[in-house]
């Protein structure tokens, strides 16, 4: 999905790090952001500081909170520098910059080492009652969104309704199927990242640098998130989404990592979340034009028959 540039302007980044961090910006390390700008500053007292600026919402204050503990308890994720501050009609936040790394560990140790360090994070993570509230889940995560339609209102372009998109059936049959599956069962909700997309870590060979992207924690059910981050997650190139194979050796390397194996129902519930998230954006691609990568027809049906769902029709070949 193509990015709509967000703008931010000098004059007053300049005075808000000097507010908030107490030095103004001598020099632009970088700029990037999808749904946010993400800029890198190097400050006039020599820090190296990463500054971003979104769309105001309540839960951006815990998000940082959660980073903060996720940072104390040693997890490897940049230093929140500030709170949730003001800026203009937006809110910013400023981490420390954490530099280098690789896009991905090596492709015969990727499926273990994301599962593992998936496996750390919910470990690690405060429970869900010790921090103020995450909501709104972001849409790709909203698979119980409280709308009358199947699909939630997309962060990516509000004037999208994927609701009133004709064409590409399967993808809304893909997503109703993966939603009824996972309306069917429920465990305790615990608090993690549903955003695992390879371009929000970093490895340092097979060790795990950095995690970015904090405002992706959500409170789920412990096999949802680890389905969307096995749906999510990359093995040879950070641009290609895992195949169905590299799911199921992540939600094996999961279990193994966390010591006791999901049940049944645990599993396909899994299975389903990876299906619905990638279905939404698949959802999203088709409504604008663009290809769909996220997911194709033939993927779908493996991916449910995988979770013990395959309906009678679904004979993949």
């Amino acid at each position: 999905m193509s990015p709509r540039a967000r703008a931010v302007d000098p004059d007053r980044l300049a005075q808000w790090c000097l507010e908030h961090l107490g030095s103004p910006p001598a020099e632009e390390l970088f700029r990037s952001g999808y749904l946010s700008a993400v800029i890198g500053l190097r400050l006039a007292d020599h820090r190296a500081v990463v500054v971003k600026v979104r769309p105001d919402s309540p839960r951006i204050a815990a998000c940082v909170d959660v980073q903060r503990r996720m940072f104390q308890a040693g997890y490897p994720c940049p230093q929140p520098l500030t709170g949730a501050a003001p800026f203009g009609g937006d809110v910013a936040t400023a981490e420390a910059y954490v530099p280098g790394g690789a896009a991905l560990p090596s492709a015969e140790h990727a499926p273990l080492a994301f599962a593992e360090a998936f496996a750390r994070l919910i470990r690690l993570a405060p429970r869900p009652a010790e921090v103020s509230t995450l909501a709104p889940v972001p849409s790709w995560a909203a698979w119980n969104h409280a709308g009358d339609g199947l699909w939630p209102c997309s962060e990516e372009d509000p004037d999208v309704n994927l609701d009133e998109v004709a064409g590409a059936e399967w993808i809304d049959d893909a997503g109703r199927r993966a939603r009824d599956l996972l309306r069917a069962g429920k465990s305790d909700a615990v608090l993690g990242h549903c955003d695992w997309l390879a371009g929000n870590l970093r490895w340092s060979a097979d060790a795990l640098l950095v995690v970015h992207d904090w405002d992706s924690v959500t409170v789920e059910s412990e096999e949802v998130l680890v389905g969307f981050a096995a749906a999510l997650y990359s093995t040879v190139s950070a641009d290609e989404l895992a195949s169905v194979e590299d799911t199921e050796r992540f939600l094996v390397a999961y279990c193994q990592a966390r010591g006791r194996e999901f049940s049944a129902g645990e599993l396909q519930r899994a299975w389903a979340a990876g299906v619905w998230t990638r279905a939404y954006d698949a959802k999203f691609q088709h409504a604008v034009g663009q290809p769909i990568t996220s997911l194709s027809e033939h993927e779908a049906r493996e991916r449910f028959r995988r979770a013990g769902a395959a309906s009678p029709h679904d004979q993949v070949t």
